[in-house]
């Protein structure tokens, strides 16, 4: 099975300021209301580059959802991904992400790899008790600066070294 890589786009993609000069602002309209969002083009080709690398697949992990194929996507170079559905779930009793649970539903058994700003231990400890969940490391990242090179390098090792996996999964449940 190949592994999946699970992308954000707020704090992630899109971070809450200009962390270098490589960002742009680019500004739209989404269901009337104006938006505005700070990215860096080569995030995409480097997006791209981990998952060929490591035979993994790419795939939206975001409140966006479609909309981050119509409006993220193209402005930094990636194709067209799949959609994690991750709206719609009730609030959590446990204080997992709302997201958590459809990302659990999502992976079916299959390692990934998880970039987020928000994620806490109760989305590693409902991910660690999901029976459809395997291997997985939370990625997190600081919503200022967005995705980094560390961000990157953590999950191609992660990746492509299976007994790093395992051994992660083993003791410390996944989240590295």
């Amino acid at each position: 099975m190949r592994p999946l890589i699970l992308l954000d786009v707020d704090g992630v993609l899109n971070p809450s300021r200009r962390s270098s000069p490589r960002f742009r602002r680019y500004d739209g309209v989404l269901d009337g209301e104006p938006y505005k969002v700070l990215l860096d083009p080569r995030d995409g080709s480097r997006l791209r580059n981990l998952a060929e690398a490591t035979g993994a697949e790419l795939a939206w992990a975001t409140t966006w959802e479609d909309r981050a194929n119509e409006e993220i996507g193209p402005r930094i170079g990636l194709p067209y991904l799949p959609v994690i559905p991750v709206m719609g779930d009730p609030a959590s009793l446990t204080g997992e992400h709302m997201k958590t649970r459809g990302i659990a539903r999502y992976v079916r058994h299959r390692p990934f790899v998880w970039f987020d700003d928000n994620l806490v231990e109760a989305d590693h400890e409902y991910l660690t008790r999901h029976p459809g969940v395997s291997d997985f490391l939370l990625v997190e990242v600081d919503p200022r600066t967005g995705l980094t090179d560390d961000h990157l390098g953590r999950a191609r090792e992660w990746l492509m070294i299976p007994s790093l996996r395992a051994e992660n999964r083993s003791t410390s449940g996944g989240s590295g």
